[in-house]
């Protein structure tokens, strides 16, 4: 299986979108499981349903971080190119798929009760964000 079908599988089982991802990652950067789960754990639905970004980027942006992020505050190279890397991610996911929201992506707006419920009623989460968990595992994987 790749990382993509695991980060599905893991989704499909309960896991928020950027658990998933994180966390199919996390060995490769010396980060266990557990942990990429819990420190994740927010930013699933829009961070944390808050109509923000989609959980699928916020788990790759870590996993670009854990690549090219740099542990000193004077290492602007690793800054710039951590950057570089981001922008160029979060640019070709919304040519390809018309956004970065999570609400723009879903069509409901999680933020709001009634529209968290009907997305819920109507399954909107488990039927589109596989599409979004994996195209997002497979654009980072082609950027780092």
């Amino acid at each position: 299986m790749t990382k993509a079908d695991d980060a599905v599988a893991l989704f499909q089982q309960g896991f928020n979108c950027t658990q998933s991802i994180l966390s199919v990652f996390a060995p490769d950067f010396g980060l266990d499981k557990d942990t990429a789960r819990r420190i994740s754990h927010g930013f699933g639905a829009g961070i944390a349903r808050m109509d923000k970004i989609c959980g699928s980027l916020s788990g790759a942006i870590m996993v670009i971080g854990l690549r090219y992020g740099g542990i000193r505050a004077d290492d602007v190279a690793a800054k710039e190119k951590t950057y570089a890397v981001v922008s160029e991610f979060l640019n070709e996911f919304k040519v390809y798929y018309g956004s970065v929201a999570c609400t723009e992506l879903l069509g409901y707006n999680l933020s709001d009760p009634q529209q968290f419920a009907d997305a819920k009623t109507h399954k909107v989460a488990m039927e589109r964000c596989p599409t979004f968990i994996r195209g997002a595992v497979e654009l980072v994987e082609t950027l780092i």
